[in-house]
């Protein structure tokens, strides 16, 4: 003869383990980098604002992304000044570059922005040029 569950074993076995689940995702996040915290909450914020993860973005496919800008550099592209900037989602990095510009205000170390544009690959990276962009509000930080 074998074990039937009963409806009311079962609803006194999911509450059981719903306590469990919380206390391992407690212990997950204690356990966790400072860094895989700050690329999960990334990569919930590209969810939330509809954008696409930039791992999945492929060449020459228009996109639109969101992340957290890493570095800003001036770098000259053919004589040409070129302002680039590192986007990251969590999933992958993403240069962004606008031609022509020194410097562009709100664009700095730490911002977060929507982007988007027609990706391109460039010696193996994801590049996006003269995007179309939007700032981010600043958090408490």
């Amino acid at each position: 003869m074998s074990a039937v569950p009963r409806p009311e074993n079962a609803a006194k076995d999911n509450r059981a383990s719903k306590p469990a689940g919380r206390f391992r995702r407690m212990l997950d996040r204690l356990s966790s980098s400072q860094q895989d915290l700050e690329s999960e909450e990334l990569q919930e914020d590209a969810q939330a604002s509809g954008c696409t993860r930039i791992s999945d973005c492929g060449d020459r496919q228009i996109v639109r992304v969101t992340g957290t800008l890493r570095t800003v550099t001036l770098r000259p592209r053919a004589g040409v000044p070129a302002l680039e900037a590192e986007l990251f989602d969590g999933t992958a990095p993403l240069d962004v570059v606008w031609l022509g510009r020194r410097s562009i205000v709100g664009i700095e170390p730490g911002r977060r922005l929507i982007a988007s544009g027609r990706i391109s690959m460039s010696h193996g990276r994801r590049v996006l040029f003269n995007p179309k962009y939007e700032l981010r509000p600043l958090g408490q930080e």
